[in-house]
């Protein structure tokens, strides 16, 4: 069977290694020397300039968080291709999405569509870089001081990325990434979450651990701390980071190469830009080109993933569903091919071939 991603495991004897640290110190969480040494090695290892980092527990919670801080239960401008983490949690912080479409060719969200659907209401911009393709930061930007609105970006598969030579995270009032099990670069299950102002940096760590300091309460809080043993994961597999990204640099350049592109497209990656070859959709014509094309595949017991599907905008729990044209035909079309560093030749070959038909 070949699977659309397959996680990455670190030799046992190397986090067994880092776990004995923690039960050495008898400190499993609340933020142990673990956290705060991988805490170090991200920036270091993104370059970060100016943007702080904080280790979470998941990537939702980051999400959370900052529409908690940022989005005063108000509208929030967002987009509809994304994974429903991205709706669910402007829902569950009790804010209004305002669906944008997209790009037909980069996915992201379309900037030229925001200032119309702003209000005065709106309080923030929550745009998602999809499959680790940056939006319009520039532009985004400009709207957000034009209008006084804040900017998060949900980053959850953009470890890794640059944008014109710097880290993607440090663009945005707050940038939000997942360290699942399934990404590139993951402590099993984890996020963080990144920002320059250094004042919302002390709101974020306050928020995640139940907004107090010992007897003193500041804020409303929640736990989102992530442990120690999560943190051994993510430091032994960040040693591995930069021959993750060379394999799956490989598989892509195989897919980019081979498949026949005047079947179906790809992600139109924006310029500027160091990727980290984090998926590799194909969009068909149409749902039934996809669907045909998905069936070939699952025959062969290869399991591409409708990533993502449906359109958000389209989700049960919405009590207001307004059409959103590319986003709702883009939905339909997609799927994602399997992309890991483990892929053998002849796997990429026979993927290769079934695809093209």
């Amino acid at each position: 069977m070949i699977p659309v991603t397959k996680t990455f495991i670190p030799p046992i004897e190397e986090y067994t290694a880092c776990v004995q640290r923690a039960f050495n110190n008898a400190w499993l969480t609340n933020r142990g020397e673990l956290v705060l040494e991988l805490e170090k090695k991200i920036s270091e290892k993104l370059k970060l300039i100016k943007s702080q980092v904080l280790c979470l527990n998941n990537g939702t919670i980051p999400i959370q968080i900052a529409l908690k801080l940022l989005g005063n239960q108000g509208e929030i401008i967002t987009t509809p291709f994304s994974y429903v983490a991205t709706t669910s949690a402007i829902l569950w912080e009790n804010c209004i999405p305002v669906f944008v479409d997209i790009h037909p060719k980069t996915l992201t969200i379309d900037e030229t569509l925001i200032e119309a659907a702003i209000t005065e209401k709106t309080t923030c911009i929550l745009a998602t870089h999809v499959f680790g393709n940056p939006c319009n930061v520039e532009e985004i930007d400009r709207i957000a001081k034009k209008y006084n609105l804040k900017v998060i970006y949900d980053a959850a598969h953009c470890f890794g990325v640059e944008y014109k030579g710097k880290s993607i995270f440090e663009y945005g009032d707050i940038s939000t990434c997942s360290f699942h099990a399934t990404k590139l670069f993951h402590t099993g299950e984890g996020g963080a979450v990144f920002t320059s102002d250094e004042e919302l940096f002390k709101k974020i760590k306050l928020s995640h651990s139940f907004g107090h300091i010992n007897e003193d309460y500041f804020l409303l809080g929640i736990n989102g701390k992530m442990s120690e043993l999560s943190a051994a994961m993510g430091l032994v597999n960040i040693n591995y980071f930069d021959e993750i990204l060379a394999k799956r640099k490989q598989v892509v350049s195989l897919y980019k190469q081979k498949l026949d592109f005047t079947k179906f497209d790809s992600i139109h990656l924006r310029d500027n830009i160091f990727w980290n070859f984090s998926y590799f959709p194909i969009v068909f014509n149409n749902e039934e080109e996809m669907m045909l094309a998905k069936n070939r595949l699952e025959l062969k017991d290869i399991f591409p993933r409708r990533y993502f599907y449906p359109s958000l905008n389209l989700l049960p729990f919405l009590s207001n569903k307004l059409e959103i044209s590319v986003s709702e035909k883009i939905s339909k079309s997609i799927i994602c091919l399997p992309l890991y560093n483990e892929l053998t030749l002849s796997d990429i070959e026979l993927i290769i071939k079934t695809v093209n038909g």
